[in-house]
């Protein structure tokens, strides 16, 4: 596949970066990917800082559902008055949690960081393909976060129809109190939110298919810009649907349409509504609904391989099969939708396919699993901090995995559905897995951010307490919802079935208020060493891909003067025959004679026979 080549006069960058730039221009309205990467990170852990508050809030509740906490009255007034969360609030509280948690921390937090940070760096590009469009794209994710969290001052209280906004409760705004004012404002925010994305994907794509640098064909891209990519393609193809649902939700609001509404009842009247369906606004959202689990889970696995082969000094096992494993599921992620509509009276013809094609999307995920612990077997490994994370998320994609083909079975689903079992699903796979993926990609390219290094002791406290913090969350949520307890619900003493859980949410509340202080670690770590962290040299890891040839300081186009040609691929590392454990991409194969085996040259015949003379004059078989 053929390259691209950017060549742009280096000294022309060095100027523009150097002499028109302001604090605003620098810092605010930045138009650099470096820049806006961290803009995305440090919004993405404010909001999930403030995601996890509410989450222990709604703990403490089900911890302890009759006991008083005079606290919670003081910072939450209304809402808690007694010292006990309304339910009204409870529902609202699990609303933006999820809505937070999935769209403004996994999504942003991962593609808005990482495909910003490493799309440039990785292929060799001076920049993003629109460096505007790329500006424009945080700061509608930024108003979207602003109008989310301004949400919560409304009178009448946030949305609180959960974080799938299912009708009637999200399109009748009498319905419940947070079905006015703040279920609007919800939809305000996600709309910018989609925006942001769609405006993001256009780039990540652009400057992928592109910009890449001489020498850098797709089967030369690291791991992690396949992912990014094809991230970008879902996100482009399933995110509009979600508006168009939104669109319709509107309508249907303020407009007197009942694309979704029919032979309703609200506080004893007869509503007008007729001939719509809540069943299809259910469709609309689970065909972005799902395809957003892999918008997260795929950044997060490209991040890892990564971290995973750099660390373990090994190539990454099966290159080829993982860049096909990835395709699968971007194809297959678009035909699942249906597994989340087992219970919703659909025709059961149709439930089988959909239950089909969820058994089948397990088969490339398996493949990941199954390359990520070959890579690891009998590898040099160093426990790197972010190596630690990027082993917890492959731990929690496959205990998690594993739990989804029990929800996957239409059989099983029926019993399964709106229990607990599904809360420990999604959030081990798609929560936690993500999560780790995520701060493995902060530790690893911490150094390439900041121009420091993150406290190594201070990283593995934060991986312990989160690690175990989570499976004690998460994992007892599986007996739970085997016994049958559903979800949502706010008080577990009011059916006699449900009271002996109480005491195992007592359990998972202490656990999540451990794993919440555990964050404390990384906050510190985080900004600190942002001011006070050790100095970082220009390659801490030993690793072969380009962003580690660019200077510790950051400069507006990335390189000094040429950017480097690329003429193998990123995981040359422990090669026999070669002095050090690793070769950079930009490293010619005429300088590693010792240690070239013929398939690198990708059927290129000049270059074989050079080896082949290489060889026979030094006694070393073709093999190597």
């Amino acid at each position: 596949m053929s390259s691209t080549v950017i060549s742009h006069d280096a000294t022309h960058h060095d100027s523009h970066g150097h002499h028109h730039e302001t604090f605003l221009t620098k810092y605010v309205f930045s138009q650099d990917h470096k820049m806006i990467a961290k803009q995305f990170l440090i919004t993405g852990i404010i909001m999930a800082v403030f995601a996890m508050l509410l989450s222990i809030l709604f703990r403490i509740q089900l911890a302890w559902p009759d006991h008083e906490f005079p606290i919670l009255e003081v910072f939450l007034g209304k809402w808690a008055e007694g010292g006990r969360i309304k339910p009204d609030f409870f529902l609202a509280l699990v609303t933006i949690h999820g809505t937070m948690m999935v769209f403004f921390v996994l999504t942003a937090g991962l593609s808005g960081t990482f495909s910003n940070l490493l799309i440039p760096y990785q292929l060799g590009a001076r920049d993003m393909a629109s460096p505007f469009m790329n500006m424009l794209s945080y700061w509608f994710f930024f108003a979207a976060c602003v109008i989310m969290v301004a949400s919560f001052f409304v009178e009448s209280g946030p949305a609180s129809a959960g974080w799938t906004i299912y009708p009637p409760l999200s399109s009748v705004p009498t319905s419940i109190a947070g079905s006015g004012l703040g279920m609007s404002l919800w939809l305000a925010s996600m709309t910018l939110f989609i925006i942001s994305q769609v405006m993001g994907g256009v780039n990540y794509i652009s400057t992928i298919l592109n910009m890449r640098t001489k020498g850098m064909d797709l089967w030369r891209m690291p791991l992690t810009i396949w992912a990014f990519f094809l991230t970008a393609i879902v996100g482009l193809l399933s995110f509009p649907v979600l508006v168009s649902a939104v669109v319709l939700l509107i309508f249907d609001r303020a407009a007197g349409t009942s694309f979704y509404l029919s032979d309703l009842v609200v506080a004893g009247q007869i509503l007008p509504n007729e001939g719509g369906s809540p069943i299809l606004f259910q469709h609309l959202f689970w065909f972005l609904g799902h395809p957003e689990v892999y918008i997260v889970v795929m950044p997060a696995m490209g991040i890892t391989s990564e971290v995973i082969s750099t660390n373990s000094r090994k190539p990454i096992f099966g290159y080829h099969a993982m860049v096909y494993s990835l395709v699968g599921i971007t194809v297959l992620s678009f035909i699942v939708w249906g597994h989340h509509m087992f219970v919703t009276g659909m025709n059961p013809f149709l439930g089988g396919v959909f239950m089909i094609t969820t058994l089948i999307i397990a088969v490339p995920s398996a493949v990941k699993a199954f390359n990520y612990t070959a890579t690891l077997w009998r590898g040099n490994i160093r426990f790197t901090p972010a190596m630690m994370f990027a082993i917890g998320m492959v731990s929690f994609f496959i205990s998690g995995g594993v739990t989804g083909l029990f929800v996957g079975n239409a059989v099983l689903d029926i019993h399964l559905h709106d229990t607990y079992f599904v809360v420990a699903h999604f959030h081990l796979v798609m929560g936690s897995a993500s999560i780790f993926g995520m701060l493995c990609g902060v530790y690893h390219w911490y150094p390439k951010m900041f121009g420091r290094m993150m406290n190594t002791k201070l990283g593995y406290l934060h991986f312990w307490l989160t690690f175990l913090g989570a499976y004690l969350v998460f994992f007892p949520m599986h007996f739970m919802g085997i016994d049958g307890v559903p979800r949502r619900y706010y008080a577990f003493t009011e059916f006699p079935f449900m009271e002996k859980w109480v005491s195992v949410n007592m359990l998972i509340t202490w656990a999540a208020i451990v794993a919440a202080l555990g964050q404390i670690a990384f906050l510190v770590n985080f900004f600190g060493s942002i001011w006070k962290g050790k100095k970082a040299v220009q390659n801490p890891w030993g690793s072969n891909t380009l962003e580690w040839t660019t200077p510790v300081k950051h400069i507006h186009g990335n390189w000094p003067g040429e950017i480097p040609t690329v003429y193998r691929w990123p995981y040359d590392y422990s090669k026999p025959g070669h002095h050090e454990d690793y070769i950079p991409q930009t490293t010619p194969f005429s300088q590693t004679m010792s240690s070239n085996l013929m398939h690198d040259f990708e059927g290129d015949e000049e270059a074989m026979a050079i080896q082949r003379e290489w060889n026979r004059e030094n006694n070393r078989t073709d093999e190597g």
